[in-house]
């Protein structure tokens, strides 16, 4: 089955393209002096479409959480019962997504997508989007319905589109999910071609016997579904091998996209969700910053297939959307000189 765009999203005009470079190169500095700042401060124009001044005053944090059917494997360091814990944590305040968004005024919000044990909260930065109660094993049958996966999809588009709705400048995207990394794998070894020894790292921090079972299981995974696809959509690949977070924040990704704002990507598994939101619809692309370079074996993959290079290299492997939240500084230093620093001409400045 071939793909087809499920989603209009407006191509970013480059029409203005040279006018905004020329813009950046007549500040006082040497032409490319600010390095990725100037690439960054160039796609925000782009993607604002040529404003006066470039603004970033209301960044939003969601976090996707769901449960795994592969996890009932010992693929992770952790039991899956983390994944439901981890959620109560980041409701409480006490995750590192929380510290890295209290620190840089980042709104954070929560969105169960598919734990197995639903949480009761009344908390105004959860929401309950739940496709159902954690994916099958991949390794054993699809991960999910046909239906389930169209399903997450398009609550996420309609999330994303709220979250812009809300009036959300910069729409930042994280995750929690026990066995995810297992699911990222699977899904890159898809979409890519590529085998399983290429895209499976040590997600948690599990050991070497950890790494050949979670190995060994998307092997089966990947043999179980080539066998039963030719060749398999993105929609096919994500039913079969995706998470249900992974679903939802691709779908949020495509919705925020359509209505016009930056995407803010986190590590391997949401860079995975990337590369399936630019299969679904291509130009969602230009509208995605890469925020930092994983420690997950699998990541530079990713980030090749999307041309992608990522603002921060600081060995991080935790997800959350840590990585995110510490590139939105970056985000806002390149508005903050693009608006304010001052011109060869308005200083004076001979060369």
């Amino acid at each position: 089955m071939q793909d087809h765009s499920i989603i209009a999203i407006p191509p970013v005009d480059r029409a203005p393209q040279s006018g905004i470079q020329n813009r950046i190169d007549q500040k006082t500095k040497p032409p490319g002096a600010l390095g990725q700042l100037e690439q960054l401060a160039l796609q925000l124009a782009l993607i604002h479409r040529n404003p006066a001044r470039l603004r970033v005053n209301a960044p939003v944090m969601a976090v996707f959480a769901a449960d795994h059917g592969i996890a009932r494997h010992p693929v992770s360091i952790a039991p899956q019962a983390v994944t439901r814990q981890m959620v109560l944590n980041f409701l409480s305040g006490g995750a590192a997504v929380n510290c890295f968004c209290r620190a840089n005024n980042i709104q954070l919000k929560v969105v169960d997508a598919g734990i197995i044990d639903p949480v009761e909260s009344d908390h105004p930065d959860y929401i309950s989007a739940r496709t159902g109660a954690g994916t099958q094993d991949m390794s054993e049958g699809p991960a999910m319905t046909e239906a389930q996966a169209a399903d997450a999809l398009n609550m996420g588009m309609r999330f994303g589109r709220t979250l812009c709705t809300q009036g959300h400048d910069l729409i930042a995207f994280g995750e929690m999910g026990i066995g995810n990394t297992s699911s990222a794998s699977a899904l890159l070894s898809l979409l890519m071609k590529l085998p399983p020894e290429n895209t499976v790292g040590a997600g948690t921090g599990i050991t070497a016997d950890q790494k050949q079972l979670k190995t060994d299981l998307i092997r089966k995974t990947l043999t179980r579904i080539n066998a039963r696809h030719a060749h398999p959509s993105t929609m096919e690949i994500l039913q079969e091998a995706g998470g249900f977070e992974i679903a939802q924040m691709a779908g949020a990704m495509l919705g925020a996209a359509e209505a016009g704002r930056p995407l803010l990507i986190d590590g391997f598994i949401v860079s995975v969700a990337a590369l399936i939101a630019t299969r679904l619809a291509p130009e969602c692309r230009d509208y995605m910053i890469f925020a930092h370079r994983s420690a997950e074996a699998g990541h530079q993959h990713v980030l090749e297939a999307l041309q992608a290079e990522a603002l921060l290299d600081l060995g991080l492997r935790l997800g959350e959307g840590t990585g995110a939240a510490l590139a939105v500084p970056l985000v806002k230093a390149a508005c903050a000189f693009y608006n304010d620093m001052a011109t060869f001409d308005s200083a004076g400045v001979t060369v």
